[in-house]
């Protein structure tokens, strides 16, 4: 009996202060509804396979240009409508959310992974080291970032794979330029300088004590670019040379959907440009909270 009843109390508890809580939340400026619209495409891209009423690359020619069901001539079967080849837009949005997530997350792992590694070699190294790697991370970002991806899309050729490489090479000179600099304050620290006279070798110290100090700043940008990335994706693939048809991605839909657009065919285009913008949204609203969370000079205004 003490037992159960030590037990309901700690959930009364929690129930009771789970409003208190959120409402903490919102003080702190918690961005509750960017979280929950990442969250929930994350969910709709890993379960498409079982949330997806049609299969998104084949459709009815007998069904092509259905509105949405709230409209007349619409159909329940067809929630969203369907295209100029008669395929579910709804069955499309949702495997293109994977596209979206798969390729977001993948450039910003690999670029991150990469363009924070050569970033925390040139602040530490220094030297020769530090001067190859910046000029190359200059004459780098000299290079207009969509204009030189879509110059390397043409010439490796479209594909989601082909993708993830070209913005991954696009994208990592944000990460070494940031991260460089970052380390070549935290490398005049007192416990970088105790592991130096201590016998610590270069990597031990990059590895143990310079990274784990510069992540934060690499977490932030990778999450402001993600909707860069996002965008770049989309922009690749309404350009013909992003991830090729019949496999399904907003860009794509939004190409497709152009020429009816003056027709009438609004949802063609009207979703998936909704869809593109909640998401990058999103990313940008979680990204600019979590770099005042992790600045502390932002902290104190």
């Amino acid at each position: 009996m003490n037992g159960s009843s030590a037990a309901n109390s700690r959930s009364a508890s929690v129930i009771l202060t789970l409003p208190s809580r959120l409402a903490f939340m919102r003080a702190q400026g918690f961005p509750t509804i960017p979280i929950a619209i990442l969250l929930g495409v994350l969910l709709v891209a890993i379960f498409a396979n079982v949330i997806a009423p049609h299969n998104p690359e084949v459709g009815v020619l007998g069904d092509r240009f259905r509105p949405p069901a709230w409209q007349a001539n619409g159909t329940i079967d067809h929630l969203l409508g369907t295209d100029h080849l008669g395929r579910d837009v709804l069955s499309r949005l949702i495997f293109g959310a994977r596209i979206s997530v798969i390729v977001g997350l993948m450039v910003i792992i690999v670029a991150g992974v990469v363009g924070t590694g050569l970033g925390i070699i040139s602040g530490y190294m220094g030297r020769w080291v530090d001067q190859v790697i910046m000029r190359l991370t200059d004459a780098w970002l000299a290079l207009p970032a969509l204009t030189f991806a879509i110059f390397l899309a043409a010439i490796i050729g479209p594909s989601a794979s082909n993708i993830i490489i070209i913005l991954a090479l696009v994208y990592w000179t944000r990460y070494a330029r940031v991260i460089r600099g970052e380390v070549l304050s935290v490398r005049e620290r007192d416990y970088v300088r105790l592991a130096v006279v201590a016998g610590c070798s270069k990597w031990k110290i990059m590895r143990k004590h310079i990274l784990p100090n510069v992540i934060n700043s690499a977490i932030v940008l990778a999450t402001l670019q993600l909707g860069q990335v996002i965008i770049a994706e989309a922009a690749l693939s309404f350009l013909g040379v992003g991830v090729p048809p019949p496999q399904p991605a907003w860009g794509l839909m939004l190409a497709d959907g152009k020429k009816g657009l003056m027709a009438g065919y609004w949802w063609l285009t009207v979703l998936p440009g909704s869809c593109i913008m909640l998401m990058v949204l999103s990313a940008n609203l979680l990204g600019d909270w979590l770099r005042v969370k992790f600045d502390p000079q932002l902290r104190q205004l």
